[in-house]
C-alpha cells in the first residue's frame, strides 16, 4: 500500500507533467504573483493555467512551504531570548521522524503526522506549546489547555530558557507524537 508520501511525490509528477512546467517554475510564478493566501493562490492557478482545483491547491502548499518554511515564526514574532527555546524544541520534535508536518498558521506552528499532536504559539514571555495526550493528567507544568485552546488536551509553557526544553516535555511531546500516528 503506497504512502501519503508517495502518493504527494506522484501528483507532483503528474502535475509537471499535465501543465508543461517543474514545480519549481510553478513556485516562481506563485511567488511572482505576490498572493500569500491559500485561496487566492489556487484561483489564480485554476483561472490563468487552467489548472483542476486538486493540482492548484497542491502547487500552492508546495509554493508556501518553498517560498516560507513552516518551521520558522517570523523573528518579530518571537520576544527577545525565546529564539534559542524555539530553536530547540523544533530540534526535538524534527528528531522524532521525518513524516512531521510543520503548518505555518497566524501566530502559531501546527505540528501533524497523520492528525495534529502539537502547537507551537510565541507569546511575549513564554512559548505555548499544546499538546494531545489522551491518557496523561494535568500536573505541574502540565496545564489542562481547556480554557486555552479547547483543541488540545494539555499545554505547556516554555519560559525563555532553552533549558525548559527537557526531558520531561521531550517525552511529552514523543508520546504525542506517538499517539498521532
Amino acid at each position: 500500500m503506497p504512502t501519503v508520501e508517495q502518493g504527494i511525490k506522484s501528483q507532483l509528477r503528474n502535475i509537471e507533467k499535465q501543465y508543461g512546467r517543474s514545480m519549481d517554475e510553478l513556485v516562481t510564478l506563485v511567488a511572482k504573483s505576490g498572493l500569500t493566501k491559500h485561496k487566492e493562490v489556487v484561483a489564480m492557478l485554476k483561472q490563468r493555467y487552467g489548472m483542476t482545483h486538486g493540482a492548484a491547491h497542491r502547487v500552492s502548499l508546495v509554493a508556501r512551504d518553498r517560498v516560507a518554511p513552516a518551521s520558522q515564526v517570523p523573528a518579530a514574532e518571537l520576544a527577545p531570548g525565546l529564539q534559542e527555546a524555539y530553536k530547540r524544541l523544533l530540534e526535538t520534535i524534527d528528531s522524532m521522524g521525518d513524516d512531521i508536518e510543520h503548518a505555518q498558521k497566524k501566530g502559531y506552528v501546527s505540528l501533524r503526522r497523520r492528525k495534529q499532536f502539537a502547537m507551537l504559539q510565541p507569546g511575549a514571555r513564554w512559548i505555548n506549546v499544546g499538546l494531545i495526550l489522551r491518557q496523561h493528567q494535568s500536573r505541574g507544568r502540565l496545564e489542562p489547555a481547556a480554557k486555552w485552546n479547547a483543541l488540545f488536551t494539555h499545554r505547556v509553557r516554555v519560559v525563555v530558557a532553552a533549558a525548559d526544553v527537557d526531558h520531561e516535555l521531550e517525552a511529552w511531546l514523543r508520546t504525542a507524537y506517538d499517539d498521532a500516528s
